[in-house]
């Protein structure tokens, strides 16, 4: 038992040195103080032990509550304070989405690294023009904050997906109204982003909008990709308290489904003999294969939601980018959205459409 407790007893040490030894130097500010950000966002700063100098809001008022609630972070309402001090390098962006574009603009222009939440821009026009401005100014490190992309679920999904013939998927995202916002910009962009950065680049084979009278849309897409076909279901004609999010993936090995990020399962393909599937007539126990999920039990960091939906390892991601501590990854810059913008642009045309027909 001693040599045992020994063993255990080296492995916690080495565990909590390397977690001491993980730290940031590089200085952080934080412009935008929602609920997004003070719920999702500024919890891993303060996990991750970022050195926090500014967040900065609109309100006077708010800006004097944050110096006063958070230590050594100066509440501002200039992001020209941000802008000028020298010792920031990186910048957060988590503001009200139509400011998205001045303000990630100002930031690219000021030589900082930008971290800029969904949706980082309001169209394609606005979107080439921060490209430009990155190539004009010199890139430092730029993060879109889609965060389904950083998810653990999601890794293990594109691993799986690799080497497997691909033959369909089906998307639902239903949530309740959204009177608050744009729609297809704050909410639908997830999906659409989600499955042009599993499967690439998309055409739109076939859309349908259905609008309800309280305010409720819903849209049918099918999408084609280069070695995938899939239909989405995007709908604010449910609920928020029972909102829904899977996708379902038919492979030649078998069929995937992912569930609001939260878990990953798999159910290998049956046999079939001269097209007659062997499980109709051999009545055996589905197998399914659990690739992910939460473990409700265990109260450690990989266990909780902010890690689950992808928001931990996004900004972990930028954070390490700022420090140097790897190499820049485009699969999560301004140009990897090039595509779903694309996709949106061309729902918008669509939609307008209708409204003139309408009207």
């Amino acid at each position: 038992m001693g040599y045992l407790d020994n063993i255990i007893g080296r492995y916690k040490y080495i565990r909590s040195m390397r977690e001491l030894s993980h730290t940031y130097t590089q200085q952080y500010a934080l412009v935008g103080f929602g609920n997004h950000c003070a719920n999702n966002l500024l919890p891993v700063i303060q996990y991750l032990q970022l050195p926090l100098k500014y967040i900065c809001c609109t309100s006077e008022k708010k800006a004097e509550l944050i110096s006063q609630k958070y230590k050594g972070v100066k509440g501002t309402t200039s992001l020209q304070d941000i802008l000028l001090d020298d010792t920031v390098s990186g910048v957060f962006v988590a503001a009200n989405p139509h400011s998205h574009f001045q303000i990630a603009t100002e930031t690219i222009k000021a030589g900082k690294s930008l971290f800029i939440e969904k949706p980082p821009c309001e169209n394609e026009r606005e979107l080439k023009s921060l490209i430009d401005t990155i190539m004009l100014y010199g890139s430092q490190h730029i993060v879109v904050g889609l965060q389904r992309r950083f998810a653990p679920a999601t890794q293990v999904l594109k691993k799986r997906l690799k080497g497997d013939g691909k033959r369909h998927y089906h998307y639902r995202y239903l949530t309740g109204l959204y009177p608050e916002g744009d729609t297809l910009l704050d909410l639908f962009i997830h999906p659409l982003d989600y499955v042009t950065f599993l499967f690439g680049e998309a055409k739109i084979k076939s859309l349908d909008v259905i609008r309800s009278r309280d305010g409720g849309q819903t849209l049918f897409l099918i999408l084609e990709h280069q070695d995938i076909v899939g239909m989405l279901e995007l709908s604010t004609d449910y609920s928020w308290q029972d909102a829904q999010e899977q996708l379902s993936i038919s492979t030649d090995k078998g069929q995937y489904v992912l569930d609001r990020m939260e878990r990953l399962d798999f159910s290998p393909r049956h046999s079939a003999i001269w097209g007659i599937p062997l499980e109709k007539v051999f009545q055996n126990n589905a197998t399914v294969v659990s690739l992910y999920g939460r473990n409700g039990f265990v109260p450690t960091v990989g266990n909780n939601q902010i890690v689950s939906q992808g928001f931990f390892s996004e900004i972990q991601a930028f954070a390490d980018m700022v420090e140097n501590r790897c190499e820049d990854n485009h699969a999560f810059c301004l140009e990897s959205v090039k595509h779903v913008y694309s996709i949106m642009a061309e729902i918008k045309k669509y939609m307008n459409i209708i409204d003139d027909h309408i009207l």
